[in-house]
């Protein structure tokens, strides 16, 4: 299925989405990759506010390219990076932020999946490589927080419109991809093993 979804998302919005759907967004999402995960992290256990209500929201995992052209800032190319990286942060982000969809590339683990699951959320990869693709659906840069993280690590907030194409590899059954894959694939050892054997007897 093809779904056109708009942010803030609401649990209807995503409980439909299944693994394989192609998905574009539109509306508002935030960029954050290792350093924002671990200080969105912080600052919840610290009771410190977040910047941005991120409650319904999507997170990217990408750092951009980006211009800054008077008191505005332009973005180049902002392709997306290795989600694994932030696998230790987004159970608890999906749970206490309200999350509900999380983008970036090579998939992610048991613990997200678990949380998406139990709270309603879904992730989705966009093809790595294709940043420039993928700033041209960024329409604006409502605002960014965070630089003195460097540019790739802050938090940009971005109005985006049918940004995708994306494909949902865990979706809110907790179905995962790229277990289902690997398990697949670990499955398959003990014939390919004995194949070989057989062209060396």
């Amino acid at each position: 299925m093809i779904y056109k979804l708009r942010a803030p998302l609401r649990d209807e919005d995503v409980e439909k989405l299944r693994v394989g759907d192609t998905l574009y967004i539109s509306g508002v999402m935030v960029s954050a990759r290792d350093a924002a995960h671990a200080r969105m992290v912080e600052h919840l256990r610290e009771g410190k506010p977040l910047p941005v209500d991120l409650r319904g929201g999507v997170i990217y995992h990408a750092g951009p390219v980006a211009k800054k052209e008077g008191d505005a800032w332009r973005i180049i190319a902002m392709g997306p990076t290795t989600s694994a990286r932030m696998e230790a942060f987004e159970a608890e982000v999906i749970e206490r932020l309200g999350v509900k969809l999380i983008i970036g590339k090579g998939g992610m683990g048991k613990k997200t999946a678990e949380a998406m699951r139990k709270f309603k959320a879904a992730y989705a990869i966009f093809t790595g490589g294709a940043g420039v693709l993928a700033a041209q659906a960024i329409k604006r840069v409502v605002d960014v927080h965070w630089l003195d993280l460097g540019m790739a690590e802050a938090m940009w907030v971005l109005e985006v419109e049918d940004f995708g194409p994306l494909t949902v590899m865990i979706d809110p059954t907790g179905r995962n991809y790229y277990d289902e894959a690997r398990e697949a694939m670990r499955a398959k050892i003990p014939e390919l093993t004995k194949e070989l054997a057989d062209l060396f007897k």
